[in-house]
């Protein structure tokens, strides 16, 4: 993408996900597989981080998980472009006394140079997906080492560019959910609450190329691989039986070939050499 292409897909990124804020928890706080999934890439980074680091989040939407390592032990500096989602995590923080342990800043992951707060930070954290949102992943990633104390992390939660789940969605007639992912090294359209941006989709080898000078993998996970995706509505909660089963199974074969490299999202951490 061009920096003009660029810049119009963060502002429109930014409508769309402004207008879903003061939604954004209601729609997404009671979902069982949300809850899975957050539950998982809280557990893959503790595994990794001590209490008391510094952290830098980058999209940290309405601040779920900026509260949580807050109260886990850690200072978080939360990034947004969304004014409306810093304007939620704003009022979170202040409801719940942590403003000592989580601070905000509107930032675009794609201008971290230009952050107030340069840490260093002991992690770089990005959920759900939230890097997808831009072109320029390589732009982003570069500058994640001079961000970083000596040893620091990052751990980044990603679409890559095949879902199993979604591409067995072709045997429901769903052909361009199934085939979304596919010949999309250009975007796709994506749509939040009326407006349209583009998505890209970067498999793991994508970040592990780019980082491997400055880092070192510490493990990749795959997320919804056996567990259905959250847009698969209600499934835990109508097949309660078969979601604990698959829910066994993936723990199982989370860091597993191929099961690592084919979820609806995989988690991957690098740390600084």
């Amino acid at each position: 993408m061009t920096g003009t292409a660029t810049n119009i897909n963060e502002q429109l990124a930014e409508a769309a996900f402004s207008n879903q804020s003061v939604i954004f928890d209601e729609l997404y706080s009671g979902d069982t597989i949300i809850s899975y999934k957050r539950r998982r890439v809280r557990n893959h980074i503790l595994q990794y981080v001590k209490a008391g680091g510094n952290i830098l989040e980058l999209n940290s939407g309405t601040g779920e998980d900026a509260l949580f390592f807050a109260q886990n032990g850690f200072k978080v500096h939360a990034t947004d472009i969304s004014k409306g989602m810093q304007q939620q995590l704003q009022e979170k923080v202040l409801k719940r006394g942590v403003q000592h342990l989580v601070s905000n800043e509107i930032c675009s992951y794609t201008q971290l140079e230009q952050l107030n707060n340069k840490g260093p930070y002991d992690l770089i954290f990005s959920n759900f997906a939230g890097l997808n949102c831009t072109g320029e992943l390589d732009k982003v990633l570069s500058s994640f080492a001079e961000l970083l104390t000596p040893g620091g992390m990052v751990t980044l939660v990603v679409l890559p560019g095949f879902c199993l789940w979604e591409t067995l969605l072709v045997f429901k007639g769903k052909f361009k959910t199934a085939f979304r992912r596919f010949f999309s090294s250009k975007g796709r359209r994506a749509h939040v609450e009326g407006v349209y941006f583009d998505c890209f989709y970067y498999n793991p080898l994508y970040i592990k190329k780019r980082l491997k000078r400055d880092f070192d993998v510490l493990g990749i996970e795959g997320l919804c691989t056996v567990v259905p995706p959250s847009y698969i509505e209600g499934f835990a909660e109508k097949h309660p039986r078969a979601y604990k089963i698959l829910t066994g199974w993936e723990d199982k074969l989370k860091t597993t070939w191929p099961f690592k490299y084919i979820g609806d999202y995989y988690i991957i951490s690098l740390r600084k050499k």
